[in-house]
């Protein structure tokens, strides 16, 4: 009887190549799906967690100035008088050009003495008066004007100038939408990778959004003000990033 041998190898190699593949396939998406978001899948409950991001990018149209007086004198009231004089004409000349008293409001107003340190004694020589107000300023056209405009009349402090929008929910939904789209994509990629189908939709959950104000700058300059011949500036209030983050939980099957 003639004896006959079988080859094995190519029979045992073959399957064990494949499922080595896919293996490293499915560990290279769980990589990829870990680094862009969050993805879990939960085999025992039979579900699977996956995040998307949503971006979208606006153009502010409120800006928010916080300008203000610092006034000094050897006497307190005459810091406080000089103070209130340029306060008081600089808020009237900008409601002038149209902002409203809603969209002025006063965030400062501090009153403290100047020592002379010198002898080994303190000596109070002159008092200085701090008076701050921020300005919203919903016609983004007048921005410039309204900074000139103060700076003219006597402020001589620009702490912040922050730009936002004034109705950022549309912007959002449109972000949450884009989250949704890709937390989806990626629910299906993942789903078919690993052999499964998605189920239903059991649960959505919103991660957080970002995006508010933009400050331009913050910054404290003495010395300015008292003159018209300074040009107005030009300010640019470029976009506001929108982010929102939504997680959804599908049952596999």
């Amino acid at each position: 009887m003639e004896n006959k041998k079988f080859d094995l190898s190519n029979r045992i190699f073959v399957p064990l190549m494949i499922i080595f593949v896919e293996l490293i396939v499915g560990f290279a998406l769980m990589l990829y799906f870990g680094a862009i978001g969050t993805t879990r899948m939960d085999i025992a409950n039979e579900t699977i967690t996956v995040e998307g991001q949503g971006k979208v990018y606006v153009t502010p149209d409120i800006a928010v100035a916080r300008m203000g007086v610092t006034t000094e004198s050897e006497k307190s009231e005459e810091a406080v008088s000089k103070n209130n004089e340029k306060m008081n004409n600089i808020i009237k000349e900008i409601k002038a050009m149209g902002i409203e008293d809603k969209d002025i409001e006063t965030v400062n107003y501090s009153l403290y003495p100047k020592y002379d340190y010198s002898g080994g004694r303190d000596t109070i020589i002159g008092y200085t008066l701090s008076q701050e107000i921020n300005i919203k300023v919903r016609d983004f056209n007048q921005v410039s004007a309204v900074i000139q405009k103060a700076t003219s009349l006597g402020a001589n402090t620009i702490n912040q100038l922050t730009f936002s929008v004034d109705n950022p929910e549309k912007a959002k939904n449109e972000a949450m939408q884009l989250a949704i789209e890709k937390a989806k994509e990626k629910a299906e990629v993942m789903a078919k990778a690993s052999g499964l189908r998605l189920g239903k939709l059991v649960n959505v959950y919103e991660g957080g959004s970002g995006g508010g104000t933009i400050p331009l700058y913050a910054e404290k300059s003495m010395g300015m003000g008292g003159g018209d011949s300074s040009p107005a500036p030009d300010i640019q209030a470029g976009q506001q990033e929108i982010v929102v983050n939504m997680s959804l939980v599908y049952r596999l099957r």
